[in-house]
């Protein structure tokens, strides 16, 4: 099947629909700027009609148990796996990622929604004691009800999945607003899923629109209990600005300026090792990650030699079509993001950084750029980089590593790599992030392990016994046995 003719569509209580907007969203190829799909965007009114879509069909799908629950969860990893191979060419077309990308977000993704099922017959409640004799407590945990999401282009499908594989699983229904630049891979797709794999009618709807067409309508709707947001802390820090005012509970996953830091402990082969990682960390899909590596953070004994095997490495990257096997480097997402970059490297040389290695810009295809030198205050220190541009900063010291790390108004991801993993360690628990990894990528996601940051970069995490958190709300029910006694 041609997902981009099939599966452009608004999908609303189980029919995949057009839209009733006045005006269209183009999906188009990042690469060649072939157009995909166009697909009419859904209204206000089609967003009341989801979320009352989902509110009629979740009580039904929380009483039928959490076995029959599981199934469901279990059928929808099966069709994802059958479609592995159309799913990843997909992610190649409408996100201009390459294949090794595309492979790894399809089968992460697989892995969540496996972890999701378990969820459904593992999530207990509690039998607590009481102060008062003859009395017990029992916390029930039940779902919240209906769940609003709201996804990012760059691992659609993978990020969009985090949230809707637990939250059904769970027993809540869900409403999902994908990406407009990614509507197929982060909303179609999951929409057939879920509807191959034999979900209920109601309880999964996709609403491919804008905010210039629907304002906050699905953050202000009463229906939704808890909003998932995934995208930039400017949009994250207005959704929950909104969300508050009817005291919707949100989980954000926001922004990064992610640290990679070389301890001056490493040798040979640990240097090797890290200049590999940080590669990865900052390149992988074009640096359009939230986790990836803006700062790599180098200790001056290595900076040299560091910089020097860095820098060929990055040069060594091919940048094209994404469609070649051969690619490491595919398109940003669109133009403006091109110009942007290519904007960011021109400020930062005529501020005073000096450029190891400088790409060109060619349409949407962005070639890495290396940079060293930034004056202290730069502001490319403190922001988030969404592109292939990486900055090298030497450090004199471990304490200055920590302060340096530290000095950032994010805190979602980052990596330190040593000689000595428990010296890493104690290093990573000085740092105010919320995800560190001692000898790995800053890039890093895995089902059971709290995914989330601090400050600016989110509130709230996902995955394992987070996303129960999350999805679920407590319920407090006392049994007096006996007679009870009252003051009055």
């Amino acid at each position: 099947m041609s997902f981009f003719t099939e599966l452009a569509h608004q999908y609303i209580d189980g029919e995949w629909r057009t839209g009733r907007g006045s005006w269209d969203i183009i999906d188009f190829n990042p690469y060649n700027g072939e157009k995909l799909a166009a697909l009419t965007v859904a209204t206000g009114e089609e967003v009341d009609e989801a979320y009352r879509a989902a509110a009629r069909a979740q009580p039904a799908w929380a009483a039928a148990g959490p076995h029959e629950r599981r199934k469901v969860l279990e059928r929808a990893l099966s069709v994802l796996t059958s479609l592995r191979e159309e799913v990843a060419a997909a992610i190649v077309e409408e996100l201009g990622g390459t294949w090794s990308k595309a492979y790894f977000e399809v089968d992460l993704a697989a892995e969540f929604v496996r972890h999701a099922a378990s969820y459904a017959v593992g999530t207990e409640g509690e039998l607590l004691p009481s102060l008062t004799p003859g009395k017990e407590n029992r916390v029930y945990r039940e779902p919240v009800g209906v769940v609003g999401v709201i996804s990012p282009f760059n691992y659609p499908l993978l990020v969009t999945l985090k949230s809707v594989a637990p939250a059904l699983a769970l027993g809540n229904a869900v409403v999902v607003k994908p990406n407009q630049n990614t509507p197929v891979v982060g909303g179609g797709v999951i929409a057939h899923v879920f509807e191959r794999a034999g979900l209920p009618a109601g309880l999964l709807n996709v609403l491919v629109t804008d905010i210039a067409e629907i304002g906050d309508a699905l953050i202000e709707h009463p229906v939704p209990k808890v909003i998932s947001f995934s995208g930039s802390d400017t949009v994250g820090r207005h959704v929950a600005a909104v969300a508050a005012r009817s005291l919707k509970r949100t989980v954000l996953q926001l922004s990064g300026n992610g640290a990679f830091v070389a301890l001056d402990d490493l040798a040979e082969d640990g240097l090797d090792h890290a200049v590999e990682a940080a590669v990865f960390s900052r390149f992988v899909y074009q640096g359009q990650v939230c986790m990836a590596a803006n700062r790599i953070f180098v200790d001056r004994r290595l900076e040299s030699e560091f910089s020097r095997r860095f820098t060929e490495r990055v040069a060594a990257l091919r940048t094209g079509d994404p469609a070649d096997p051969e690619t490491d480097l595919g398109p940003v997402i669109n133009p403006f993001q091109a110009e942007a970059l290519t904007a960011l490297v021109e400020r930062a040389v005529a501020d005073g950084a000096t450029a190891l290695l400088r790409g060109r810009t060619v349409g949407n295809l962005v070639e890495p750029t290396v940079l060293t030198g930034l004056p202290a205050d730069s502001p490319l220190l403190r922001q988030e980089i969404f592109g292939p541009v990486a900055l090298l900063v030497p450090f004199d010291g471990e304490e200055e590593a920590v302060r340096l790390v530290n000095d950032s108004p994010y805190g979602l991801a980052g990596a330190v790599h040593t000689a000595d993993a428990e010296r890493g360690v104690a290093f990573a628990r000085r740092i105010e992030t919320g995800m560190m990894h001692v000898n790995g990528s800053t890039i890093d996601d895995d089902p059971v392990a709290a995914f989330g940051g601090e400050k600016l970069s989110g509130i709230g995490r996902l995955n394992g016994p987070a996303s129960v958190d999350a999805f679920t709300t407590q319920r407090w029910i006392s049994v007096q046995h006996g007679r009870g006694t009252y003051p009055l």
